[in-house]
């Protein structure tokens, strides 16, 4: 890590967080093309109904219900630059059949699933362990420059991959548009592959059993004697991975501010993919809109996460970050009610503002609950942490593609629109009704691994967990 001049950008003083960036801005960029490329596979090349599109969009979501918290505990056992590296090469190869199954006429909905199914495995494992590495490749004082930094760049990215998404479909075909993701994931992992930081064993989790082994194999060959030690192992693993699955999961259930942040992100996921996952089929066969013309108009929207994630820091310095989020995650989202009214000529504007207002709010209040997590949770429980919390987030996910689906075969794409869009501001009143609702600011004070080993808090000191 390099110690220079604080004033200087991060992105210049920083070269292994450079290297981080500029990996992740790539794949968000190659995620973005996947997002509309995608749907657009489905709806202009294989036909495929209302359900199978949001069957497809659910698809890419689902391991996080399968997988999330497995790994989670896994992550927190092996070094964490490995598993990103392990996932980007799997989402390479996955994502370059897609084109090359189109050139041999094998594509079909079936394969397009299998794809999403398996790269949002990868997804699962890619995120749980970025977001545990970052807060040792930074230190705790550089950890708000780089979450707005990487949150912004994230925008900027999706911005011009949705706007190239849908160009590419419009020029090359949408599944050659498939190759830049794939072309992403191959700079993801030079970057990553070049990055010199080494992480911190932690105490007390697998990773630190690893580097003494000489226990181990003296355990070994006492087991081996008797034949049965390899299975008392095996159980005890199984045991283990259930115990470290049982603690992240209670101390996400069990305090009061990951918890109702937690709550929070998954109400709001169900609605923000109820209405994202049928988005292209209603601009292009509800609205009217060409191809290419939906990737820019969807590219306008998402500006708004740009500006979101600049502010972010600002606003919350002003007004309190807990305020802040309420005014980011209920005020801006709010103006998701102008998409349902969007239609030809001057009426794509409702689409652009709507848009515009939910990716600003999100993308802030991303930045502030990034922020918040990272100096409250204890380092060596931040995969399990993100991991359980992160299920509960992102398994509404398919379930609001496959209702919206569902919605939008059953009563029409515009009446869907209605429903799922109003859902987004809505969500935010699990947070207005939370302690996040009733206090300046979010804790700051980290909260200990084992709370009967944490000194006594000094009198008038609020405490930090519930």
């Amino acid at each position: 890590m390099t110690h220079d001049d604080p004033r200087r950008s991060l992105l210049r003083r920083h070269r292994d967080f450079r290297l981080l960036w500029c990996g992740e801005t790539a794949g968000k960029f190659g995620a973005s093309v996947t997002g509309v490329a995608m749907p657009l596979i489905a709806v202009s090349e294989l036909h495929a109904s209302t359900f199978q599109i949001g069957l497809l969009s659910a698809a890419s979501w689902a391991p996080w219900l399968v997988m999330g918290l497995p790994a989670g505990v896994w992550v927190d056992r092996l070094p964490r630059r490995t598993v990103m590296l392990a996932a980007a090469a799997v989402s390479l190869v996955l994502f370059t059949a897609v084109p090359a199954a189109a050139w041999a006429g094998w594509l079909s909905t079936g394969l397009l699933l299998a794809v999403a199914l398996l790269t949002g495995t990868a997804a699962v494992f890619f995120q749980t362990a970025y977001t545990a590495y970052l807060p040792d490749l930074l230190s705790p004082a550089d950890q708000p420059e780089g979450n707005a930094k990487l949150h912004g760049s994230a925008s900027a990215a999706q911005i011009v991959g949705l706007g190239s998404g849908g160009l590419l479909a419009q020029l090359a075909g949408a599944a050659n548009g498939m190759l830049a993701n794939a072309a992403t994931f191959l700079v993801s992992l030079l970057c990553l592959g070049r990055i010199r930081h080494r992480e911190t064993p932690a105490a007390g989790n697998g990773r630190g059993r690893h580097h003494d082994g000489r226990g181990a194999n003296r355990n070994g060959r006492g087991a081996n004697r008797n034949g049965r030690g390899a299975n008392r192992n095996g159980r005890g693993a199984d045991r283990a991975l259930r115990r470290e699955i049982g603690e992240g999961l209670r101390l996400v259930a069990g305090d009061r501010w990951l918890r109702a942040l937690t709550l929070y992100g998954a109400t709001c996921n169900l609605a923000l993919m109820g209405y994202q996952s049928i988005l292209v089929a209603f601009l292009v066969r509800e609205v009217g809109l060409a191809s290419g013309t939906v990737g820019g108009l969807v590219a306008a929207a998402g500006s708004g996460g740009v500006l979101g994630a600049f502010a972010a820091r600002r606003v919350a310095a002003r007004v309190g970050t807990a305020r802040a989020m309420i005014l980011f995650e209920l005020g801006l989202p709010a103006l998701a009610l102008l998409i349902p009214l969007t239609g030809t000529g001057a009426g794509v504007l409702c689409y652009a503002v709507g848009g515009f207002g939910v990716s600003a709010g999100v993308v802030a209040g991303n930045v502030i609950k990034s922020g918040f997590q990272q100096h409250y949770c204890p380092p060596e429980l931040l995969g399990r942490i993100t991991a359980s919390a992160a299920v509960l987030n992102y398994g509404t996910i398919p379930v609001g593609a496959l209702l919206a689906g569902v919605l939008g075969t059953a009563v029409g794409l515009r009446p869907a629109m209605w429903i799922t869009t109003a859902g987004v501001p809505l969500a935010a009143l699990v947070l207005l009704l939370s302690p996040v609702g009733r206090v300046r600011d979010l804790p700051t004070t980290r909260r200990p691994a084992d709370p009967a080993s944490a000194p006594a808090p000094a009198p008038g000191t609020a405490a930090a967990t519930a």
